[in-house]
């Protein structure tokens, strides 16, 4: 009779004790295999959830980073770079600057590639009185903007040579449109263009090109003022502009116009800044439930494990004593105390083997219902992301026969050693 023959009837034959080992250990592997699942399905469902919320995020902020570009582009060139030597109270009352500076500073700027302000646009302005139609104006000499970091489209058309763009009071009240000569200052220009009313001093302005308004004011080379638009990556931080220009250009000075656009764009920029530190929070939060659910497995599965290993202790111990006759008997007529053992043992193994195959689906089971419903995606992620099937398999199919083979040693030891006279002459 061969030793798996022997087995299945010992089996057969103790039926009740059999299944209440393998039971015990379907639980000690089920909690194992649980408890691990369920730190799995955390990890995927916590990975989807700062997933989207990121989406989200990064969606909102497009959005506001968009809103501010184009406020910042309505408002126009809100940064003046000045003379270090211009009287601010004086420019603030003629919006424009007596003091000039070498044209060559935009140069600079351009080529030093900073990054806190883009579209840089040198002028030249001042009020004067056009001596050909007897009323005052103001003149600005401009060029085409200089590129610098992250400058995409410009926001002012170059004034070409020759030509002039007017002011809408200027060409309503002296009948003028587009393609019209007139004369400046001795000088004959070309109507370029002519806008429409913006209801400030704009309207009283005319714009030629750079070099010909040096010349009509004998300012060759010079330039009292170079505009530009403050980067997003500066906004509300005055003092870093402020620094980058001055590392480059140190005889100048920075001011900052549009100051309560500037307060709007930092509130949206703070409401940006609140959503990715919620994402902090959410990912702070996910982890201590983690790490709670860590400190609860770490305590409930051994407790599992212990429990059966008892269990499986004391049942194979009585029936071990149950069935010291047959051992003896077996002894007897010259079965080996291994082969005894190995009865014994084997019976374990079957025990653990089947009791790890099927705690591993229970655990699995219940995992999947106590992590609560999850979309198809996210069950898909389950199955995709995180080795369940394989990796807990093997766990159960390793762990659950060590485990009854531990516990069933001794018991399985004591029967083999005992001594087949003593057993038959006590029955």
């Amino acid at each position: 009779m061969s030793l798996w023959h022997l087995v299945l009837r010992e089996i057969l034959h103790r039926k009740l004790g059999f299944a209440l080992a393998t039971g015990s250990v379907l639980v000690a592997i089920g909690s194992l295999v649980g408890a691990l699942a369920l730190l799995d399905a955390h990890d995927v469902r916590t990975a989807r959830l700062i997933e989207a919320k990121q989406a989200e995020t990064k969606q909102n902020m497009d959005r506001l980073e968009d809103d501010m570009r184009k406020a910042m582009l309505n408002l126009g060139f809100n940064v003046v770079i000045l003379p270090a030597d211009q009287q601010l109270n004086d420019w603030y009352a003629d919006d424009f600057a007596a003091a000039t500076m070498p044209e060559a500073y935009v140069e600079q700027l351009s080529k030093a590639k900073i990054v806190t302000i883009q579209h840089l646009l040198p002028v030249l302005q001042q009020k004067i009185r056009w001596p050909e139609q007897k009323r005052t104006i103001i003149l600005v000499g401009t060029r085409g903007e200089l590129p610098s970091a992250g400058t995409k489209k410009a926001m002012v058309d170059p004034v070409a040579p020759g030509s002039i763009v007017l002011g809408y009071e200027l060409h309503d009240s002296l009948g003028l449109k587009r393609g019209d000569t007139l004369t400046l200052m001795g000088r004959d220009f070309t109507v370029s263009n002519c806008y429409t009313m913006r209801g400030n001093k704009d309207d009283i302005t005319a714009w030629i090109h750079l070099a010909e308004a040096q010349e009509l004011l004998d300012k060759k080379g010079r330039i009292n003022a170079i505009l530009a638009l403050e980067c997003a990556c500066a906004w509300s931080d005055l003092p870093k502009v402020r620094d980058e220009i001055g590392r480059i250009l140190p005889d100048t000075q920075l001011i900052e116009r549009g100051s309560e656009a500037l307060a709007r764009a930092e509130a949206r920029r703070k409401v940006a800044a609140e959503a990715t530190a919620s994402i902090a929070r959410d990912e702070a939060h996910r982890a201590r439930m983690r790490a709670e659910r860590e400190r609860l497995a770490a305590i409930l599965v051994p407790l599992a494990m212990a429990a059966a290993a008892v269990l499986i202790f004391l049942l194979m111990l009585g029936n071990a004593r149950d069935r010291a006759p047959e051992v003896g008997v077996l002894r007897a007529v010259g079965v080996r105390s291994g082969q005894i053992l190995t009865l014994f043992l084997s019976k374990a193994l079957a025990m653990g083997m089947i009791g790890g195959a099927v705690g591993c689906a229970a655990g699995f089971l219940a995992a999947s219902r106590l992590s609560g419903p999850l979309d198809a995606g996210a069950a898909q992620a389950i199955v995709t992301q995180v080795p369940f099937r394989g990796m807990y398999v093997v766990l159960a199919l390793v762990a659950g026969p060590v485990l009854s083979v531990l516990a069933a040693w001794i018991p399985a030891l004591l029967a083999a050693q005992q001594d087949p006279a003593v057993i038959l002459r006590e029955e």
